[in-house]
């Protein structure tokens, strides 16, 4: 694991802000990517003065909100019969979409920035936004306070961390195990739901 580890602080190293602007734009959209692999080893290095603390912020939160877009963009051209068609293909469920939709209904506008800040709202949140045809200027500007908030959290605590090397590790390694655990068992499920064509 501690290679795995090494191999990903490497990589947002050697990608730079472009990277993590990429990585935050696949976690904000469909893609299942949790944004922890990108934003604390971004502030790891930054501590160690290799990385500008404000721009990886900026591509962070930026990468967030051009994300949320495409999200928003697929809720607001093509809609709900579409996402509801093809979401499985994008790792959307019906029970998913009308979890974000009824928490969008519930908060209002509002729930395009607080929503940023919570786990399986988070990625999904610009849908019913976009569906719901909320204004472009102001999605965007709660998106991108709500992405910022949590990019900074991110960042601090790979900033900070990143005096104790080890800590750093030990966090990342947790993470990357969950994130493992996550896949056997979606694999597990998927796989038991569709022997059949397993099976052919």
């Amino acid at each position: 694991m501690k290679e795995i580890v090494d191999f990903i602080v490497n990589l947002i190293g050697d990608l730079g802000y472009i990277g993590i602007f990429f990585m935050m734009f696949l976690e904000s959209s469909f893609f299942p990517f949790p944004s922890e692999v990108a934003m604390i080893p971004a502030g790891y290095i930054a501590s160690k003065g290799e990385m500008d603390i404000f721009v990886a912020f900026l591509a962070g939160a930026g990468g967030s909100l051009a994300g949320a877009l495409f999200n928003y963009i697929l809720g607001y051209r093509l809609g709900r019969p579409f996402l509801l068609k093809y979401g499985r293909y994008f790792f959307l469920k019906e029970s998913s979409l009308e979890k974000v939709e009824n928490f969008f209904q519930k908060y209002g506008y509002a729930s395009t920035f607080f929503g940023r800040l919570v786990p399986g709202i988070r990625q999904y949140i610009s849908l019913p936004a976009g569906l719901g045809k909320m204004k472009l200027v102001q999605f965007s500007i709660y998106t991108f306070l709500g992405a910022g908030i949590w990019c900074a959290i991110l960042l601090a605590l790979g900033y900070f961390l990143g005096e104790n090397e080890e800590k750093i590790h030990q966090t990342l390694h947790w993470i990357l195990g969950f994130i493992i655990f996550v896949i056997i068992v979606v694999f597990y499920y998927y796989y038991n739901k569709n022997k059949k064509v397993f099976a052919n």
